[in-house]
């Protein structure tokens, strides 16, 4: 059996095989579908329903193996293409042959190939790290975003099918070639230029890996014509780590060749005091959770932990990055605890091209609002001076 049970109200179906040749085929009988290449689990054709039938695809494929299967409309987006390519290498009869298996990491798998098969189509984006005492830019994270038009996806998303898919180290290669490219294409060739950082995120599994070793990771990034000085490593807490002290020496070999290290979203998951204290960081980034609304006056449990990261910092002689900034309150409040660094919407917003942060004003050059009081003749007045 070759074509899936119908759905209903669908209007896409998908066509699944690994003979390129029905494949091209079949592209050439629809010429307004889509096809798509699945590294090496084959390729697969999107059309509507009217067009890709089996009347259509039987007389084409010949001897060649195929599955067809509706694209189910009342599931997510998320959901619907990832499920309906399942279905179709089920009927195709060959999903035992190729290790495909209606299982969650079977999916996650099929996700992951539409991802790297999709190079050409992601880039890179740079949200700016602000200096919050001089408001200026301190450094860029590089922002990863996929663009994956048949199956949308967040890149939380695709890390959780890495990671479900045992595959975090063939992504965070995939990713960090084409960011490091991507910065090489944009850092400027002048004295200041090479003084900038950048934050490339990794995750734990990875840093443990032969091509993240420390003078590996060197090497790859002088070859694009960077300095180890200008990365620095953010370690992500999607995953627990499993070896803190091999991971420590890593860490430790990173920053004698002069990467910077940062913990990522602390505070949350698996990114606690005890793993921080263990890996000394040269940057320990708050989590978002933490920030938000950290300038309301019920929040004095968060400010109580913002201040014991600056302490716990000071101490072990690392920086400290604030995310998640969106309103001058926030900001206000991280500044009078002495937060080194801030990160969010309010101060910058991730662009293509390095950018400076927004112009926020500091407090001493907001307007200064006089309280209204009662004039000589009764009449309530009230008056703006300067702040400066």
């Amino acid at each position: 059996m070759r074509f899936g049970r119908a759905r209903q109200g669908a209007v896409e179906r998908i066509l699944w095989s690994r003979d390129s040749r029905l494949i091209s085929r079949v592209a050439q009988n629809l010429p307004h579908s889509r096809i798509i290449e699945l590294a090496d689990s084959g390729w697969c054709v999107l059309s509507s329903v009217t067009e890709l039938t089996e009347a259509v695809v039987l007389p084409l494929a010949q001897t060649s193996a195929y599955g067809l299967a509706d694209v189910d409309p009342a599931l997510s987006v998320v959901e619907r293409y990832v499920v309906a390519l399942g279905n179709a290498i089920q009927v195709s009869g060959l999903g035992d042959q190729i290790g495909i298996e209606e299982t969650p990491e079977v999916a996650k798998r099929k996700v992951l190939d539409y991802f790297f098969s999709l190079k050409e189509n992601h880039h890179v984006e740079f949200q700016p790290i602000v200096d919050l005492r001089t408001m200026q830019a301190h450094e860029w994270e590089c922002l990863f975003r996929p663009h994956m038009p048949m199956l949308p996806q967040t890149i939380s998303s695709i890390v959780d099918a890495a990671l479900v898919a045992k595959r975090p180290v063939d992504f965070d290669m995939f990713v960090v070639e084409a960011t490091l490219a991507r910065i090489a294409e944009v850092a400027q060739p002048t004295p200041l230029g090479r003084r900038t950082r950048y934050g490339i995120n990794l995750l734990p599994a990875s840093l443990l890996a032969p091509h993240f070793e420390a003078p590996a990771f060197a090497d790859r990034v002088r070859r694009v014509g960077l300095s180890p000085r200008q990365i620095v490593v953010e370690c992500t807490e999607q995953q627990a780590i499993a070896d803190i002290g091999r991971l420590k020496k890593q860490v430790r070999a990173l920053r004698r060749l002069g990467f910077g290290f940062a913990i990522d979203d602390a505070g949350a998951g698996y990114a606690s005091f005890n793993v921080i204290a263990a890996l000394e960081p040269s940057i320990i980034k708050i989590d978002r959770e933490i920030v938000s609304r950290i300038g309301n006056k019920d929040s004095e449990a968060k400010k109580a932990l913002v201040e014991a990261f600056v302490s716990f910092s000071r101490r072990i002689g690392a920086k400290v990055v604030a995310e998640g900034i969106e309103n001058r309150r926030d900001l206000i409040a991280l500044q009078e605890r002495e937060v080194d660094f801030g990160q969010g919407f309010l101060l910058g917003r991730s662009s293509t091209v390095p950018t400076q942060p927004r112009r926020i004003r500091t407090v001493h050059e907001l307007p200064l609002v006089i309280s209204t009081a009662a004039g000589w003749d009764g009449v309530v007045r009230s008056g703006v001076a300067s702040g400066r």
